[in-house]
C-alpha cells in the first residue's frame, strides 16, 4: 500500500535581523553564553577533573586531547597549540567571524535583547568580512531553492524525491530545493536581496560567462552545511534529460568558505548522535544520508564531490571525541561492485587517523542505503549497519579473492600480498590475531605468516622514484633492511623474558628444569637467539658453577641484538623473588610451555576449521584427537604452575 504524500506548499521566509550593539549588552552576552555549550557544538567534550572539560583541539590536528574548557571561569585553552580565550574569541576563530557578528549570533541563541546605539530602523545586511557575506548569500539561496521546490516548474524534482521515498517533510528536514531552469532566477533574487554579483560569484552560486548566470540551474539541490547549521555550498543533481552539462552531480567549487576535503554532508544533523553514540556511518551520496537518518541511523554523513580522505576523518574524530583505547566505531558503506571495493581499499589510508575501530557495511545485491530502504524498508537499513564487518577483514577478503588458493603458487602470492595489509594494522596488539586469521584463510602455517608480515613491515613505503627507475640507469639492488621487531619489554613476552633472566643470572637455581625447553617455545626472535646461545654455551646446568657463564653466553651469540639482550637480561632484577631456586624456575617453564601448547591448539583448531569433516573424515578425526590431547596437556601444565605458585605463597 502506498504511503500518503503531503501536498507540496510554499513556506514563509523568516525575517532578517541586523544592527549595532551596546557595550553593556556585550557583557550580558558573555555572561549568558555558556562556553561549554558553545564549544560542544564543535568539539566533543568529556570531564577531565577539577571542573574542567577536555577534547580534541579544533585549531590543530592531534590524537591526544589537549584542548581544555573551564565553564566556571568561561575560558578555553589548548596546551598543544596555545590557543585560548573566552566564548566570543572561540567563535570568532572557529567560524572566522568578526566580533560584532559573533555577539549577534550568541545574543540570538541565548535570548539577549541587543540595543543599537547607531543606525536606522531598516534592517541592514551584515557588512562584515567576505565570509559573513558569503554565508548570507548561501542562506538566501537555500531559502530561495526550497521555495522553488513547491512550484509547478519543479514537478520533475518532486517526482525524483517521491520515487526515492522522500516527501515534503523529508525535503524540509534536509533543506532540499530546486534551482529554476531560468538561468538568471537566483542571480536576480540575490541582487534584490542586496547581494552583489561579485559576492555571488565568490560564493560559487553564480558563474560569469558572457553574463552572470545561475551555476545550478535546472537541478535538484542539497544544501551543504557546517556543523552549526550555516549553509556553505550546494550539491546539485541532473534531473532533466536535456541538461547540457554531462556530470550527473555538480558541487560548489572551492571558495573562501567551502573546502570539499573538510566538508561532510549531514554533519549538522549527525553531530549530536555521533557524540552520544561515538559512532559515525559514512555513506556515498546525499540520498543515502537522507535514507539513513529517516531509517533511524542518525550518525550518517557523506563526503561531497570527492573521495573520503584524511581531512574528513579528522572532522569525524573531533565530533566523535575519537581518542583513547576504546574510541568508537566508524562504519563505511560501499556498493558490492568493484568500484565499491576499490573505494574501501582507499579508505584504508584514512583508517590510520582514527582511534576508533573501522568497519564496512555492504548491502545485499550491491544496493546503496537509499535503494535498500526503498525496497526493504527502514529496518533493513538499520540491519545493514548492525551487520558491519571489520574494515581490515573486508580488505583481506578482497585481496585473497584475487588468487587461486587451491594452487601452491596462488597461496604464496596471496600471502605476500595480504601480509602487507596485516603489517599496516595500526593497533599492533592485533597483528598476531590477524596473522593467525590469515593463516587460516590461506591454509599455511602461522609461523610462515609471521615471517612474511615481519618482512612486509620492514619494507619502506614505495615512492614514485623507487617505483619507476630511470631508463638510463640500472635499478640498484635494494639494501637489506633489518626487520622491525617488537620491544623486548612488551608484556606479551614477559614469561620468556623472566625465564631467560633466571637462566643467565642464576643458572644454579635453574639446574635441569629447562631440559624440555626449545627455541620454539620463544616467540620473540631475539629471545629465540638468546636461548640458542644458551644451548650453544652448554645449557643452564653447565653454568651452575661457572662465574664466566654470562660471558660464555654472550660469546656464543653472533647477532648484535642477541648480545645486547644477554647483557640486558643479565642485569635486570628477577621478578617475584630475591633467591631463585629450581622450584621457582619450574613455574616459569610450565607457563612458557603452556603458551606454546596454546599456540599449537590454535593452529590445530585453524586446520579443523578449514577441513571438511565429511570429505576428509580421517584427517578431521586425527586432528580432533590431537586437539583433545593438547587440551589435556595444557590443563596439566596450568595446574602444575598454579600448584607451585600456591606452595610458594
Amino acid at each position: 500500500m502506498e504511503t500518503p504524500r503531503r501536498e507540496w506548499v510554499p513556506r514563509r521566509r523568516l525575517p532578517d535581523v541586523a544592527g549595532r550593539i551596546r557595550d553593556d549588552d556585550i557583557a550580558e552576552v558573555r555572561e549568558k553564553a555558556r562556553i561549554d555549550d558553545v564549544v560542544s557544538q564543535y568539539v566533543t567534550l568529556r570531564r577531565a577533573g577539577g571542573g574542567t572539560l577536555k577534547g580534541l583541539c579544533p585549531f590543530h590536528d592531534e590524537k591526544t586531547p589537549s584542548f581544555n574548557v573551564n565553564p566556571s571561569r568561561s575560558f578555553y585553552h589548548c596546551f598543544g597549540c596555545g590557543e585560548g580565550g573566552d566564548v566570543i574569541s572561540f567563535l570568532m576563530k572557529v567560524d572566522g567571524l568578526t566580533f560584532t557578528e559573533t555577539v549577534e549570533r550568541l545574543a540570538e541563541k541565548y535570548g539577549v535583547q541587543l540595543r543599537r546605539e547607531d543606525g536606522d530602523d531598516e534592517p541592514q545586511r551584515p557588512r562584515g568580512p567576505a565570509r559573513a557575506r558569503l554565508i548570507e548569500a548561501h542562506r538566501i539561496a537555500q531559502e530561495f531553492y526550497a521555495e522553488q521546490l513547491a512550484t509547478a516548474d519543479a514537478v520533475v524534482a518532486r517526482q525524483f524525491l517521491d520515487q526515492r521515498g522522500f516527501d515534503q517533510e523529508a525535503a524540509e528536514l534536509f533543506g532540499v530545493g530546486f534551482a529554476p531552469r531560468d538561468g538568471e532566477a537566483l542571480t536576480r533574487h540575490l541582487r534584490g536581496r542586496r547581494i552583489s554579483d561579485e559576492e555571488s560569484v565568490a560564493a560559487g552560486l553564480v558563474a560569469l560567462g558572457r553574463s552572470h548566470y545561475d551555476r545550478f540551474r535546472g537541478r535538484l539541490v542539497w544544501p551543504i552545511r557546517e556543523a552549526n547549521g550555516d549553509t556553505i555550498g550546494f550539491g546539485a543533481r541532473r534531473i532533466f534529460d536535456d541538461d547540457r552539462i554531462e556530470a550527473k552531480y555538480l558541487n560548489t567549487s572551492e571558495t573562501a568558505i567551502y573546502k570539499k576535503s573538510h566538508v561532510l554532508y549531514g554533519i549538522d544533523l549527525a553531530r549530536t548522535a555521533m557524540k552520544d553514540s561515538q559512532q559515525a556511518v559514512v555513506v556515498e551520496g546525499y540520498t543515502d544520508v537522507m535514507a539513513c537518518h529517516l531509517a533511524g541511523v542518525r550518525t550518517a554523513v557523506a563526503s561531497c564531490g570527492t573521495a573520503f580522505g584524511q581531512d574528513h576523518a579528522r572532522v569525524l574524530r573531533r565530533f566523535m571525541g575519537d581518542h583513547g583505547p576504546t574510541g568508537g566505531e566508524v562504519i563505511f558503506t560501499f556498493d558490492g561492485d568493484s568500484a565499491g571495493q576499490k573505494a574501501a581499499m582507499k579508505v584504508l589510508d584514512s583508517d590510520q587517523v582514527f582511534a576508533s575501530q573501522t568497519y564496512v557495511a555492504v548491502a545485499p545485491e550491491g544496493m546503496d542505503p537509499c535503494d535498500l530502504r526503498l525496497k526493504e524498508g527502514d529496518e533493513a537499513v538499520r540491519e545493514l549497519v548492525a551487520k558491519r564487518q571489520p574494515l581490515y577483514r573486508f580488505a583481506l577478503d578482497n585481496i585473497l579473492a584475487r588468487y587461486d588458493l587451491d594452487r601452491a603458487d596462488g597461496r604464496v602470492d596471496a600471502l605476500r600480498d595480504a601480509a602487507g595489509l596485516v603489517a599496516s594494522i595500526r593497533d599492533k596488539t592485533k597483528v598476531e590475531s590477524f596473522s593467525r586469521e590469515l593463516a587460516h584463510m590461506v591454509g599455511v602455517d602461522v609461523d610462515e605468516v609471521r615471517r612474511e608480515v615481519r618482512r612486509a613491515a620492514s619494507r619502506p613505503a614505495p615512492t614514485e622514484e623507487r617505483r619507476t627507475p630511470r631508463a638510463t640507469e640500472p635499478a640498484a639492488a635494494p639494501e637489506p633492511v633489518r626487520p622491525s621487531l617488537p620491544s623486548l619489554s612488551d608484556p606479551r613476552f614477559l614469561i620468556e623474558r623472566e625465564l631467560l633472566k633466571l637462566v643467565i643470572q642464576h643458572p644454579s637455581g635453574v639446574g635441569r628444569t629447562t631440559t624440555h625447553v626449545t627455541s620454539g617455545d620463544f616467540t620473540h626472535p631475539t629471545f629465540q637467539g638468546v636461548w640458542e646461545a644458551v644451548t650453544a654455551a652448554g645449557g643452564p646446568a653447565s653454568g651452575a658453577d661457572d662465574p664466566a657463564w654470562s660471558t660464555k653466553v654472550r660469546g656464543a651469540a653472533s647477532d648484535p641484538a642477541v648480545v645486547a639482550a644477554v647483557t640486558e637480561l643479565g642485569v635486570e632484577p628477577v621478578r617475584g623473588t630475591s633467591d631463585p631456586n629450581p622450584t621457582f624456575a619450574v613455574a616459569y617453564v610450565y607457563r612458557l610451555q603452556e603458551l606454546t601448547t596454546s599456540r599449537r591448539i590454535a593452529d590445530v583448531k585453524a586446520r579443523l576449521q578449514r577441513t571438511n569433516p565429511v570429505d576428509n573424515a580421517l584427517d578431521y578425526n586425527r586432528m580432533f584427537g590431537e586437539l583433545v590431547m593438547l587440551e589435556q596437556h595444557r590443563r596439566k601444565l596450568r595446574e602444575g604452575a598454579v600448584g607451585i605458585s600456591s606452595g610458594q605463597s
